[in-house]
């Protein structure tokens, strides 16, 4: 894939950016190198390769500090709810916004 200027003064556009012809050309040079690189690592035939979970697991054994899935809080509900202007059954009541 390969950008061309239009389509970086289109991005700058989205961006709200303000772009000299010297920043839009330094720009589409980037953008370029960044899809080359996506290619080159798109070609690479991944199968059978397990993803990470962390960087580290390639060069080391790594243990998961796991927690136990345990509620450490109690229901707040009503506290949090104090100073909201409108509640009805346990929910925050808001205008209505869209028609």
């Amino acid at each position: 894939m390969s950008l061309t200027p239009d389509d970086v003064s289109r991005i700058a556009n989205l961006a709200r950016l303000e772009l000299q012809p010297a920043e839009s050309d330094a720009l589409l040079g980037q953008l370029n190198g960044f899809f080359q690189i996506v290619d080159q690592m798109s070609a690479i035939d991944t199968t059978g390769v397990e993803p990470l979970y962390t960087p580290l697991s390639a060069i080391q054994q790594v243990q998961l500090r796991l927690r136990e899935d345990v509620v450490t809080e109690s229901n707040q509900r009503e506290l949090n709810q104090r100073s909201a202007p409108a509640v009805e059954d346990g929910l925050f009541l808001v205008p209505k916004v869209i028609e």
